[in-house]
């Protein structure tokens, strides 16, 4: 059996559904993106060592994403469970392919560890930002399937 390196998270409530307008559905009209809006599409992303969702363990918040519209960015900021969880590239790479498979490609998006809150927040990031590297671990069968599973719910 597999030992998790953080045996008892601790669960955090989830946000209200969010209501979506008339004019968010009409697609005549030009609406931008905003943070609740990728928080929406990571939300429900799995932890790859636990039944529960990035949400329910706090390690994405709508308050530690930006969008800006008008330079097509979208920056994410996630936070581990632990200061040495060894899952934090697998669940950056996963909040990563989400969005690029969900959010327009004219977004370039950002993926990164909220500051003081990994023993190994520059090597996670650096891996992160770069794009080969990222697009050579999505080119993995193995590492492909498990950010799959970690995103099926999408």
């Amino acid at each position: 059996m597999e030992l998790l390196e953080n045996i008892n998270p601790k669960l955090y409530r989830k946000c209200e559904e969010r209501e979506i307008t008339p004019d968010e559905e009409d697609d005549s009209v030009v609406d931008p993106f905003d943070s609740r809006e990728v928080f929406d599409l990571i939300r429900s992303i799995n932890d790859p060592e636990h039944p529960l969702t990035l949400e329910e363990l706090n390690v994405v918040e709508q308050s530690l994403i930006e969008v800006d519209n008008a330079n097509n960015e979208v920056n994410v900021k996630f936070t581990p469970t632990i200061p040495h969880c060894s899952m934090a590239t697998l669940i950056g790479l996963s909040i990563r392919v989400q969005l690029l498979r969900s959010l327009p490609s004219r977004f370039k998006v950002s993926v990164a560890i909220t500051p003081g809150t990994h023993n190994s927040e520059d090597a996670v990031n650096k891996q992160l930002a770069d794009k080969e590297r990222v697009a050579a671990a999505t080119e993995n069968s193995h590492l492909i399937e498990v950010i799959n599973q970690c995103i099926s719910n999408h």
